[in-house]
Formats: structure tokens, C-alpha cells, sequence
């Protein structure tokens, strides 16, 4: 039986779920993930749980956060002015916004926190610093 190796495009179902249950993200329903093993395009921790399976192989894999979108780290939360927001915006907690930097760049922040003059942004990964648990079944190695 050919088993996934380094390389190799293969396609995946996949539930993923938090340590509570909550499911974040799945492919139940739709089209399986398709990615080649080695090349990054997924989370190390799911590369590595795929790497060796074979055709119609299921199994469940948690991923500890270092091999997932890793530690949550406190230095990329800040707060802004309200005043830095364009005027009328309207927003809540767990919203996500785009913001720009003076170099061009942009990146996605979370709001974590409001009151009347600031808001704080998180621009980690929502999923950083958890354990996520995989259930797979190894669609197709091409």
C-alpha cells in the first residue's frame, strides 16, 4: 500500500476541534484540503500526522500549539486610540480588522478589549497557544 511521503500531493478530509469540542474549522460537506507534504502549506503538526498514512486511513491527531500556530505571545497585543480608527467605524469584540503600518505592510488583529477611548488588538493567530485535535482520513495521494 503506497503510504504519503515528503512530496507527495495529497487530499484530506478533516475535522478540527479544540480541547472542549468546539469544531473550527472542516471539510465535512465539502471538498477535501489538497496540499503537497514538505512545502509548508499547512501546520508542520498536520504534515506530520499525515506523513505515512495511506489511502482511506482515518485517524484523530492533537497537535500541541508548538507544531500548530504556536505560543500566544503577549508582545503582539496593543492598544490604540479610538481616535486611530476612521471615523465611523463600528465594532465589537472578536471582530477582526486589516490595519496598515507605515511601511506598507498590513496584517489581521483581533479586538480583545474596548472602552471609551481605546481598543486593544490581538495580532496573533485566533488559534495560537491552543492544542487543536484532528480527525483525518486520507483522501488521495496524487
Amino acid at each position: 500500500m503506497q503510504q504519503a511521503k515528503r512530496g507527495d500531493t495529497v487530499s484530506v478530509h478533516y475535522t478540527g476541534t479544540l480541547d472542549d469540542g468546539t469544531v473550527f474549522d472542516s471539510s465535512a460537506g465539502g471538498d477535501p484540503i489538497s496540499f503537497t507534504l514538505g512545502e509548508g502549506q499547512v501546520i508542520a503538526g498536520f504534515e506530520n500526522a499525515i506523513e505515512g498514512m495511506g489511502i482511506g486511513d482515518e485517524k484523530t491527531e492533537t497537535i500541541g500549539a508548538e507544531n500548530a500556530y504556536g505560543p500566544h505571545r503577549d508582545e503582539l497585543m496593543f492598544k490604540v486610540n479610538r481616535e486611530q480608527l476612521p471615523d465611523g467605524s463600528e465594532i465589537e469584540v472578536g471582530d477582526m480588522l486589516r490595519i496598515g503600518f507605515p511601511d506598507g505592510s498590513s496584517a489581521e488583529v483581533q479586538v480583545t478589549q474596548m472602552d471609551d477611548t481605546s481598543v486593544t488588538l490581538d495580532a496573533n493567530h485566533p488559534l495560537a497557544g491552543r492544542d487543536l485535535t484532528f480527525e483525518l482520513r486520507l483522501v488521495s495521494i496524487g
